[in-house]
């Protein structure tokens, strides 16, 4: 059951890390591939149905990891609150600006919702990359589980390292893979071509970084990210706008699952003494509340996964951004 449970949480993690990162993707690039009022809103209408129901797959992701890896949860949220509480703060001004760019009259309005939707989403994408790399490199737990440290060094020394930094940046680059392939899927007119030619140049350039990156580093991970990178671009060349944003759906869902398990049955590692490393069975509820949660698991989570493809089948059909006479 402990093993279920991890793969439910990796699980809400490829989930959120997907859905929302083709949401952050065009919230980035809004305001750069729409060239009128009409065009930005176009791009806007894309995410306009899903981003607040992707967001819940971040609340699943916490919320398991809290009731089935209650150590995990505390080592990660009191040793990192303060890069946490400013992700919390960013989405909640990315929120405010999708829901009340439309609610405001003028284009200086509107202009401004986009600046800060394109701020807040850049901002946390690269959060959550530099987080992200803590999964591997681990924090610095205690015999106790607790983390050591006290003041901002103690959340914010793990996000200042080169790993982190560079983490972050691929995050970035993800996402704007992402949501350009997903502009060029769900627009029709100038925002689909704009994006289109903007995932080839990005999936291919990306491609000759990461080559160049993997075999400095030697590793597998980062060459196999090159490959899908150079086929997204291709296919994005070749008009083939599904497949692209598949592949690089397949690229970051992989990425989250080669992060979560880096370490395989140690979940998060002290940088302190390996031996004080926590475990997926050391950081396990008790066998009595996997079991009630599995029975409230089995009745949300389907319910969830039902809701999201019936809204992405609802709205299926492409957003003109090209003026459509009446």
């Amino acid at each position: 059951m402990i093993t279920f449970w991890f793969w439910i949480v990796v699980l809400a993690w490829v989930l959120f890390f997907v859905l929302e990162g083709f949401d952050f993707g065009v919230g980035v690039l809004e305001p750069l591939l729409g060239r009128s009022e009409h065009e930005r809103g176009a791009i806007v209408s894309t995410i306009g149905p899903f981003w607040d129901g992707n967001e819940v797959w971040l609340v699943a992701a916490i919320g398991v990891t809290f009731a089935a890896f209650p150590a995990w949860y505390s080592a990660l949220l009191s040793g990192l609150y303060l890069p946490m509480a400013a992700l919390l703060l960013l989405l909640a001004v990315r929120g405010v600006a999708l829901e009340f760019r439309g609610k405001g009259s003028g284009a200086t309005w509107r202009r401004r919702c986009d600046l800060f939707l394109a701020a807040s989403s850049a901002a946390i994408v690269l959060l959550w990359g530099a987080l992200l790399t803590v999964f591997v490199r681990g924090l610095a737990l205690g015999p106790d589980g607790a983390v050591r440290g006290a003041g901002l060094s103690r959340s914010l020394d793990p996000l200042l390292t080169p790993a982190s930094l560079a983490g972050a940046a691929a995050a970035l680059f993800a996402a704007l893979l992402l949501g350009s392939t997903f502009l060029s899927l769900r627009t029709t007119g100038p925002v689909r071509r704009r994006a289109r030619t903007l995932a080839r140049w990005l999936g291919t350039a990306g491609a000759v970084v990461l080559v160049v990156a993997g075999i400095a580093t030697s590793s597998r991970l980062v060459l196999a990210a090159a490959a899908l990178s150079l086929a997204t671009g291709m296919l994005a060349r070749n008009s083939r706008e599904a497949l692209a944003f598949a592949t690089t759906a397949v690229g970051v869902a992989g990425t989250v699952v080669a992060v979560l398990t880096a370490n395989g049955h140690v979940i998060l590692p002290s940088t302190l003494n390996d031996a004080w490393s926590l475990t997926t069975t050391a950081a396990a509820a008790t066998p009595t509340a996997l079991k009630l949660l599995t029975g409230f698991g089995a009745v949300i989570l389907p319910g969830v996964l039902a809701y999201q493809t019936f809204s992405y089948v609802i709205f299926r059909r492409r957003v003109a951004s090209d003026r459509v006479p009446s």
